[in-house]
């Protein structure tokens, strides 16, 4: 089946006086699982309707491969959306709802039928076809919303927060069948979530965003890795973000002060591209706390726990240096959990720092 990529050129959308986007630039790959992430309302919602027609840009156009769509109306556009709340009709039955889309087109009822019966295969809901929607659990909803939008054989398949309704369990198993899905259709897809680790575990690439504009976009490794800016680095995960002022640059290294009469060595190819190199400059240091290891080394500190957590898989700590705290998160070996006041060493490795422009 061949599948349409998506390229946004330049789409600002404004309500009134308000922005909603501003000049989003985008090539989404045919066959791509593409997510928009971001806080609410930070534009992404705003920018999936405008692909699906919904909405109409300010500026800006809207290309299905070469095709330019930006005043095509939805029901010609061939695209296939799941929305929050599903939007399915109450009044039918399973194969009413999933059967819709065929009958808006007008199809005969053998190939309906046969096309819904595939549909429903694909989401693992064979015998439910006389079910009623009221009858149908949370997850079950979700599978019918999604047959319903896959029976049409769109070329693209928007998915609009489908999780955000179902408990954690039932979010997990079904982000894992929509990934599924996805790769075994191979269909064009793009999802809106505001769930870092939904997007993290699903995506090929991701686009963050922040108050209408793009912030960074990348595959999930360079998004956690090599965050662009302050927000991407707190918003995806957890980072300990340290201001700082550069005091060395040599062919390999970086070294920062950060005040507190501590200076951290990081490697020179951990830096944004957007960053200027030069000594005196003032720069943030993005430091995961998976990165932090406890003992000595290049990068030691030592510092007090704060707050102590044991999750099982790992030890998370609060701990006070200086006038900062970090967040240390390390691996469960079955040592001993410390306490509130307790002394730990800890040594940050060089190619556990990430630089960044102060400025954003």
């Amino acid at each position: 089946m061949y599948m349409k990529s998506v390229t946004l050129d330049g789409i600002t959308k404004m309500f009134g006086n308000a922005k909603g986007v501003e000049d989003i630039n985008v090539h989404i790959n045919s066959g791509e699982f593409f997510t928009f992430l971001g806080p609410s309302g930070c534009g992404k919602t705003t920018t999936l309707r405008m692909i699906a027609g919904f909405y109409f840009p300010t500026e800006g156009e809207i290309y299905f491969d070469q095709e330019d769509v930006t005043a095509l109306k939805a029901n010609k556009r061939n695209i296939g959306m799941v929305f929050q709340n599903y939007a399915l009709f109450p009044h039918m039955t399973v194969f009413e709802n999933i059967a819709f889309g065929l009958q808006v087109r007008k199809l005969s009822k053998e190939v309906i039928k046969e096309k819904v019966q595939k549909a429903q295969s694909f989401v693992h809901l064979e015998g439910y076809e006389s079910r009623k929607i009221t009858e149908l659990s949370g997850g079950q909803q979700q599978r019918v919303a999604l047959a319903r939008a896959l029976v049409i054989e769109p070329d693209i398949l928007l998915l609009d927060e489908p999780l955000s309704n179902l408990d954690a369990k039932l979010r997990e198993e079904t982000r894992v069948e929509i990934k599924r899905l996805q790769v075994e259709l191979g269909i064009t897809t793009i999802y809106v979530t505001h769930d870092q680790h939904e997007a993290m575990a699903m995506s090929d690439r991701i686009m963050v965003m922040s108050q209408g504009e793009i912030q960074q976009i990348g595959t999930p490794q360079e998004i956690y890795n090599k965050p662009l800016n302050h927000f991407v680095a707190s918003f995806i995960g957890e980072s300990n973000i340290l201001e700082g002022e550069i005091k060395e640059i040599t062919d390999e290294h970086i070294v920062v002060d950060t005040g507190d009469n501590t200076q951290f060595k990081g490697l020179k190819e951990n830096c944004s591209p957007n960053l200027e190199l030069e000594e005196g400059k003032n720069v943030l240091l993005s430091i995961r706390p998976e990165i932090i290891e406890e003992g000595e080394g290049p990068n030691s500190i030592q510092g007090q726990v704060q707050l102590s957590e044991f999750s099982g898989v790992s030890i998370n700590y609060i701990v006070k240096v200086g006038n900062k705290e970090i967040n240390v998160m390390i691996v469960n070996s079955g040592s001993d959990v410390l306490k509130r006041g307790d002394s730990i060493k800890l040594n940050i490795p060089e190619s556990g720092i990430y630089f960044m422009d102060d400025r954003g």
